[in-house]
């Protein structure tokens, strides 16, 4: 069972993680950083594991801080969050986005 506190911070990932554009990602990190919580991208993580049910959030646009899909376990299917980047013009190469900097949406610039 999630505690409050974590339940609020689940939440305010997910309303930063639906901002993100089609065919942008961003890191854990990033999001963490935004929201005041610099050492938190590993909650950041468990949030976008928590957040499969909820067809609004794009957990697939949320990926490490190298470009790599270190989350893509989490999707059923062998390559589902590959293929969600994919389908949105992001080539990926070996689990790691091709011009990582090129897609990368920094919240702190954009929201």
């Amino acid at each position: 069972m999630l505690t409050k506190d974590k339940t609020n911070f689940f939440e305010k990932v997910y309303v930063v993680v639906r901002q993100i554009p089609y065919g942008r990602v961003t890191s854990y990190g990033a999001i963490a950083k935004y929201l005041g919580a610099a050492r938190s991208a590993r909650m950041v993580g468990w949030a976008m594991n928590a957040s499969h049910s909820m067809d609004d959030v794009p957990a697939h646009r949320v990926v490490n801080r190298k470009g790599m899909l270190t989350g893509k376990f989490h999707f059923d299917g062998t390559n589902l969050m590959q293929q969600l980047l994919e389908n949105e013009g992001v080539k990926v190469v070996d689990n790691q986005i091709v011009d990582f900097e090129n897609y990368f949406w920094d919240p702190q610039e954009e929201c």
